[in-house]
């Protein structure tokens, strides 16, 4: 997430209770994550795994739980509990504002796009030109939506990530981490009937530019979807995961979170991606495998039987030893 302009740390540390370590003069242009983070942004880090990655990335300030050495030129807010201060921060700058009216006045459509009965548009919405939105989709605050798009019925974009902190030192151990990202769905993308496509937690999950989504599909937050992608039924992608241009997932693949989908992959349908693929290949199983491969496997496996018998049909050669006796 950006801020409206860039902001003094001394404002910022006032402002969460911090103390200050290093760069005393500098600015902060937004708050993101470890894996989104950028020069400029604030990232928080609470747990000593993480305080070297956190330190050594391209962010200009971190929110951290304990004094360390600071790295030349950043700045470092030093407080007893960094998740409650990034919230605090998110908090100020993108604060929930309800909606009363079904599109909000702030939503912008484009020139011939068609908006049916019953659609939800939020808060600062945009909507590109030629689209064609079906009754009962919901669009959430400031999502982003390209040319030529068609989202049929029942399709929810922009809800929150599934995102929780789960440390167990309070009453209840899953504290929401508020959501301040977006959905940008590029140029000509099909969405099907009744998908989810959540915002990301601080960036965006995007949707590139002529992909095509079937029904029932979820996207999870921070998604990165390369063009030309084919999505089928009941596909479920975790969040932080990246899909090359031109990948196929046939129905009811499941996709395991921040890995990389190689460039015209091709996942069979029921897959499981347990990790990262390469481009230009097609795979099946759970976990998977490459198709070919795997299929050698599977007519192996039903030949068992059969060679099974011809072993048990083979001359003992023990009994050939005693009958020549």
């Amino acid at each position: 997430m950006q801020f409206p302009s860039p902001v003094s740390v001394s404002w910022i540390a006032d402002f969460i209770n911090a103390k200050i370590l290093g760069n005393e003069n500098s600015y902060a242009s937004g708050i993101n994550e470890i894996h989104k983070v950028k020069k400029g942004d604030i990232v928080f880090v609470d747990h000593p795994k993480y305080y070297d990655t956190c330190l050594n990335s391209a962010a200009t300030c971190i929110i951290i739980n304990a004094e360390r050495v600071v790295p030349e030129g950043k700045t470092l807010f030093v407080v007893s509990d960094p998740f409650e201060a990034y919230l605090k921060i998110v908090n100020h700058f993108k604060p929930f504002v309800p909606s009363n009216k079904m599109i909000s006045e702030s939503a912008k459509v484009g020139k011939g796009s068609i908006i049916m009965p019953n659609v939800f548009l939020g808060n600062n919405v945009v909507i590109g030109d030629d689209c064609i939105i079906h009754p009962n989709v919901i669009i959430y605050d400031d999502c982003v939506i390209g040319n030529h798009v068609e989202i049929h019925s029942g399709s929810v974009i922009g809800s929150d990530a599934f995102y929780f902190n789960t440390k167990k030192n309070r009453g209840h151990w899953y504290k929401k981490m508020q959501s301040c990202g977006i959905v940008e769905i590029k140029d000509y993308v099909e969405i099907g009937a009744n998908c989810t496509i959540d915002r990301g937690v601080s960036d965006s999950t995007i949707i590139g530019s002529g992909t095509k989504m079937d029904n029932l599909i979820h996207v999870g937050h921070d998604v990165v979807m390369g063009k030309n992608c084919l999505i089928a039924a009941q596909v479920g992608i975790a969040g932080g995961t990246i899909l090359g241009d031109g990948v196929t997932l046939w129905g009811q693949v499941g996709v395991n979170k921040t890995i990389t989908i190689g460039d015209n992959a091709i996942v069979m349908g029921q897959g499981g991606v347990t990790s990262s693929i390469e481009a230009n290949k097609t795979y099946w199983g759970t976990p998977i495998q490459e198709f070919y491969s795997k299929r050698k496997e599977l007519v192996m496996i039903k030949r068992l039987p059969e060679i099974w018998e011809k072993i048990k049909s083979l001359p003992n050669k023990k009994d050939e030893h005693k009958s020549s006796l």
